[in-house]
């Protein structure tokens, strides 16, 4: 399963860059309005910010439509994919959308088709030309309903038909969302930063570093008495004789 990271903030994915785990990043309106307002006066304009991102990570990087018809979203979409080879346009499943995916997949723009939240949903973004389908795990929990098992649904049907569509689990809320959509088998998980930085963490590791390093310290301490003890038993050499 590759990682992709849910954020527009550059020095989160900066972070996951540097672990070695980030395959991919996605954005929308939120994430990019929560990374202004965390930057500040530092704040970059949507397009400048994915042209950064594109610079920091070899992978895909999904950037949202704002428009909602499909004469306008195919327009908004184009800009987007301008912006950099490796933009996908991420696009809402509803009518207005799927046209839109039709038209702009045939051009060879890569959609994800964002906001699944139904097998029905997903089936119909994956025939209609999407790249991606990001059913949205957290928001279902919500609801009542089981988002895993949607994810799991949906790698079920894409690959009963042989859909090209990777499914990319979406709205993940902890560690178990992202253990139970390896499980399952989505092809991407996206992950908001503190998630990321909890899988990581386990406290038999936080217990298993300390205790190797006071063993070590115990040792090494143990080296030094007997270094010291050796040398404080050794003979005074003798003085010569003038």
């Amino acid at each position: 399963m590759k990682i992709f990271l849910d954020t527009a903030r550059l020095d989160e994915i900066q972070q996951a860059v540097d672990w070695g785990v980030c395959d991919g990043v996605t954005t929308n309106p939120s994430l990019h309005s929560r990374a202004v307002a965390h930057e500040g006066d530092r704040a970059l304009e949507y397009r400048e910010r994915i042209l950064r991102i594109a610079e920091m990570v070899e992978g895909p990087i999904s950037a949202e439509c704002v428009t909602r018809t499909t004469a306008e979203l195919i327009e908004e979409a184009r800009e987007l994919a301008s912006w950099h080879p490796s933009v996908v346009v991420k696009i809402p499943i509803d009518g207005p959308g799927l046209a839109a995916i039709k038209a702009l997949s045939a051009e060879g723009i890569r959609i994800n088709t964002t906001l699944i939240f139904s097998l029905n949903q997903a089936l119909l973004a994956a025939r209609a030309g999407a790249a991606f389908v990001s059913p949205f795990v957290g928001r279902l929990d919500d609801i009542g309903e089981d988002g895993i098992q949607l994810v799991a649904d949906s790698v079920e049907l894409l690959d009963r038909f042989n859909l090209p569509a990777q499914v990319i689990a979406a709205s993940l809320r902890n560690t178990d969302h992202t253990a139970e959509a390896a499980r399952v088998g989505a092809h991407i998980a996206t992950i908001p930063f503190p998630v990321l930085e909890q899988m990581q963490q386990h406290p038999l590791t936080d217990k298993g570093i300390q205790a190797f390093l006071d063993d070590w310290h115990e040792a090494r301490a143990r080296l030094d008495a007997q270094a010291d003890a050796q040398l404080s038993a050794q003979p005074e050499a003798a003085q010569p004789v003038s």
